[in-house]
């Protein structure tokens, strides 16, 4: 990334100077590259900050890395008692040392937030500091982290942390379903309304409708397949039955006369997509869930109610823990950027602006700037909430690395063993996703003197 505020592409020096150490927008430090919005460039810098630490949490959490370090890194018990990490340096491993790192991300974003309540402009000091020297703003957030680990008494630290995290994490995930949920009604009223104008809307509606139910009945068929067996795994058998029961149930809601009476713009598109989702969260849970053993016909123990092309999965150590960090992040980095997006889609932060703005920002570019300065007029979102979301997904990340409630024996290695507390979780997630959508469409109907906005 470069700074670019009047310069040339050849500059290239002075104008990352200018990016981590000033209040310049940043951009991508190549010519081929295309323009940038500082907006976006400054979303961007804030998420690569999240997922560095993302990633060390998820180092932090393995055995094998720490095994290996121990093994290759000369002197290593002798600089684990320097920094007085421990004899083997165990303080920076494990649970307590996430909930250190996690502690001090959580704070750098719930700073920033404070420190950018109702601002409007990106001409202030504020603004400034929001969009600009990143470099001292990642010292900042390296210092907070390490500075975690110097907090007296961390046994009632790590308490007290451990439910603020879990209502952080319960909360990010709420807002997660909330903007599901908003975002569905949104999409289905939009494209309604082009149907005035364009015949064609009614294909596009009736075919995405049913990909999106195709999607979610191959699913569940599919985890009754691999995830069922003719004798047993009645918790499995049960679970996706009462799933599945519940999409049909909000699909017959969505389609009622009554609701359809206080709701036009109610229908299947809605309904599909929220079964899609409830699906993705069945099938999440269901392999989050502790895998059981049972003895087969030759006395072996076996895993059962689990597809058996996962069965030897875990076996491998290398294997579990790589596929473990891949998949812990990638579900992590999800899970945020669906917030993000969801939120960029539902709500539109700031005013629509008219022609003129696409043609100051036409001169702007043949100047020779990287970066397209679009916030000239006023903030294009919330940077206070903004932040507040990256609060609440620092919080998310701490429980979901460390598997939420069963985090004494959480490490990636036992990442394919399941938990109990990630299963009930998620199964709760999907739970609530479904009540929040059931909601929206009775609401209405319970109180009909009351106008909602879906």
């Amino acid at each position: 990334m470069q700074g670019a505020r009047g310069g040339t592409p050849g500059s290239c020096p002075g104008l990352k100077l200018a990016c981590c150490c000033g209040s310049a927008g940043c951009s991508l430090c190549c010519g081929c590259c295309p323009k940038i919005r500082q907006s976006r460039s400054t979303r961007f810098m804030y998420a690569l900050y999240f997922i560095l630490v993302v990633l060390i949490c998820c180092v932090m959490m393995s055995k094998t890395v720490a095994n290996e370090m121990k093994e290759r890194i000369p002197f290593y018990e002798d600089i684990c008692k320097g920094i007085k990490a421990g004899d083997t340096c165990e303080k920076l491993v494990g649970y307590s040392a996430v909930y250190r790192v996690c502690f001090g991300m959580a704070c750098f974003f719930f700073i920033f937030c404070l420190l950018t309540l109702n601002i409007s402009s990106s001409k202030g000091c504020r603004a400034h500091i929001h969009n600009g020297f990143w470099f001292f703003k990642l010292l900042l957030l390296g210092a907070m982290c390490s500075g975690a680990f110097f907090i007296p008494d961390q046994e009632t630290f790590l308490n007290a942390w451990r439910y603020v995290g879990a209502i952080g994490g319960f909360i990010f995930i709420g807002i997660q379903l909330i903007l599901l949920v908003e975002f569905a009604h949104k999409w289905n009223k939009n494209w309604t309304a082009g149907t005035a104008s364009n015949k064609l809307w009614y294909a596009a509606l009736a075919l995405v409708t049913l990909i999106m139910y195709s999607i979610a009945t191959g699913g569940l068929i599919l985890m009754a397949v691999f995830y069922t067996q003719k004798d047993g795994c009645l918790e499995n058998k049960i679970l996706l039955g009462l799933n599945g029961g519940l999409c049909l149930l909000i699909s017959v809601v969505a389609i009622s006369p009554c609701v359809q009476n206080r709701q036009p713009h109610s229908g299947l598109l809605q309904s599909g997509l929220i079964s899609c989702y409830v699906t993705y969260l069945t099938f999440s849970a269901l392999s989050s869930k502790p895998v059981e053993v049972a003895l087969d016909e030759h006395g072996k123990n076996v895993t059962i109610c689990v597809p058996d092309f996962g069965q030897d999965l875990y076996r491998d150590e290398n294997l579990v823990t790589g596929l473990g960090t891949t998949l812990l992040f990638v579900c992590i980095l999800y899970s945020w950027m669906s917030v993000i997006s969801l939120l960029v889609q539902v709500f539109c932060w700031g005013p629509r602006w008219d022609i003129h703005r696409d043609t100051e920002e036409q001169q702007n570019v043949k100047e020779g700037p990287r970066v397209i300065y679009d916030e000239k007029r006023g903030t294009v979102y919330s940077y206070s909430y903004f932040h507040f979301v990256f609060f609440l997904a620092s919080l998310y990340v701490m429980m979901t690395v460390t598997s939420w409630f069963n985090y004494e024996s959480a490490n990636i290695e036992t990442f394919f063993s399941g938990s109990w507390s990630i299963f009930w979780v998620k199964m709760a997630s999907c739970w609530m996703c479904v009540l929040l959508y059931l909601g929206t469409l009775v609401a209405p109907l319970c109180c009909p003197s009351r106008q909602f906005s879906v």
